[in-house]
């Protein structure tokens, strides 16, 4: 009665450990969706949007981007691998199942009479004894060592529909990494990754500077430019027009010529100003007159216009040029320094490039494939590799991958909660048995046999061989720091403390209320069941 003096006609309200069945059911439904993507042998998934775009990946978060969650608890578990791939770049499958695995745990521990603050203060303890053993596994390591970067490469693509041609592309996201890393660290922007339809991945190449999709303004414009001096210009090459409302009256025909001339002579004295500079490329980020097209071709100069801003700020870096906003003030020290300057035809259009830049802080990555999808795919791969080498660098620590870091967390946890009284002693149990998810989930989606692969890595890992995890291809127990399967730590510290909080969150909802919407309102609630 007291619901109904309070809340809007039509509300509905779920409390209590039906509230908590609800978000429970939520998170488990997302993390068995994204499950069977995990690891070298995941599978992909297509999901058609509402406007028949289709898009088929085994990325986690491009997954459930695609999905168009709309339930609230989902919602807030999207948000944490959101959190992942802002932060990381990989990992956020690994934390949608964890999450999950971790909601189910905490069904069994509330059905069992415990309170949601209890499991909650167990996961709490869990997770710092969690990120002790990462901590102990940790190997430091030198970030600019090549095979330890394409290693990580390597286990950062293995089963993103790349398989057989990871080892071309670890290799060019190293080149990449390598010359445009700094003291600072590694910023991802700094690598364009550039797709084009057509031929193979392996046909994938790294350009030493930048790829534009734009072809020179004039056919008589050079195709090539050997030792390019390059002008980047931010405003338009044409006549200024006046800020304030402005009449001209012309009264005869010798005036228009005037004005005509004028103009003109201002478009020519402003190509002749970047010509005597010594700039024999214009890169301009506006517009330019149809007459300074033909100043320019008349000098010899290569010019593009309508440069997206992320370019030029790329161009600038590879060549070192500065970006100027008033091209009649352009002098030689503004301008860059690229060792070639071309046009090429790639599949059906001309592009140009801008490569041989020394001391380049900016490259290209162009990607080669058979269609759009396949594409699509590649680039997230190496968005995933570039993230997890940026990582690396920056931290300077790794971990074994093939789920050896989980069954270790799995095993120390066990040995922690026997040691703890009280109920919380059932939640670190149940932390620790949601561990094993990640292994399980690797053996189920290789199509080996879960219970077999477990049962012989904990086997080694009770002989002491902390970093034994699973060769999928060869469905055997390896050695993963010699065998190359490495991950960042971060990588691993990011995806749990994520799934902690997300799942924490979670379990302190006891109470759910949704609210009728006015009848003239046809959007459609979410639904919690």
């Amino acid at each position: 009665m007291v619901n109904q003096q309070i809340m809007p006609e039509g509300s509905t309200r779920t409390r209590g450990i039906e509230a908590h069945k609800h978000n429970i059911l939520a998170g488990k439904a997302l993390a068995e969706t994204v499950r069977t993507t995990l690891g070298p042998k995941g599978m992909d998934k297509m999901v058609v949007s509402s406007d028949g775009e289709v898009t088929i990946t085994n990325d986690g978060v491009t997954i459930l981007e695609a999905m168009e969650v709309q339930h609230p608890t989902a919602k807030m578990i999207v948000e944490a691998a959101k959190t992942q791939e802002d932060e990381i770049g990989d990992g956020t499958t690994t934390v949608v199942v964890i999450a999950g695995e971790l909601l189910k745990s905490a069904e069994g521990l509330l059905e069992q009479g415990i309170h949601p603050t209890i499991i909650i203060r167990g996961y709490k303890m869990a997770l710092n004894k969690a990120m002790s053993v990462l901590k102990e596994l940790a190997k430091e390591v030198s970030p600019k060592n090549p095979k330890l970067l394409r290693d990580i490469a390597v286990t950062a693509m293995t089963g993103k529909g790349v398989e057989e041609s990871k080892e071309k592309l670890a290799e060019l996201v190293v080149k990449g990494v390598l010359k445009v890393v700094s003291e600072e660290g590694l910023r991802n922007e700094n690598i364009k990754l550039l797709t084009k339809p057509g031929g193979s991945v392996e046909d994938s190449k790294l350009v030493e500077g930048i790829v534009l999709e734009k072809e020179r303004l004039k056919e008589g414009m050079p195709t090539r430019v050997e030792n390019a001096r390059i002008a980047l210009i931010d405003a338009p090459i044409e006549v200024k027009e006046t800020e304030i409302d402005s009449k001209i009256t012309i009264s005869s025909p010798e005036q228009m010529e005037q004005f005509i001339e004028m103009e003109e002579g201002m478009i020519k004295a402003m190509v002749q100003k970047i010509v005597d500079a010594g700039a024999n490329v214009v890169f301009c980020q506006r517009g330019i007159d149809e007459l300074a097209q033909h100043y320019l071709e008349e000098a010899g100069v290569y010019a593009l216009r309508r440069v997206k801003l992320s370019d030029m700020k790329l161009l600038a870096r590879a060549t070192g040029a500065r970006i100027v906003s008033e091209p009649n003030q352009i002098t030689a020290k503004d301008l860059g320094k690229a060792g070639v300057v071309y046009e090429e035809k790639i599949g059906d259009e001309y592009m140009t490039f801008v490569s041989g830049c020394e001391n380049t802080r900016a490259v290209t990555i162009l990607l080669r494939g058979g269609s759009e999808h396949v594409l699509d795919e590649v680039k997230r791969a190496l968005m995933d590799a570039i993230g997890d080498i940026g990582v690396v660098i920056a931290t300077k620590e790794i971990v074994g991958g093939a789920g050896s870091a989980e069954i270790e967390i799995s095993r120390e946890l066990t040995r922690f909660a026997d040691k703890l009284s009280g109920r919380e002693q059932l939640a670190v149990q149940g932390f620790a048995k949601a561990m094993e998810i990640i292994p399980v989930t690797l053996a189920e989606n290789s199509g080996l046999d879960p219970i077999s692969v477990i049962t012989k890595l904990k086997a080694e890992h009770d002989k002491g061989k902390r970093y034994a995890g699973i060769d999928v291809l060869n469905g055997r127990v390896v050695d993963t720091l010699p065998s190359g399967i490495v991950e960042p730590l971060r990588v691993k510290t990011q995806a749990l403390s994520s799934a902690v909080e997300v799942v924490t969150m979670i379990l302190r909802i006891d109470d759910i209320i949704v609210n009728e919407p006015p009848k003239s309102d046809q959007q459609e609630m979410p639904k919690l069941e």
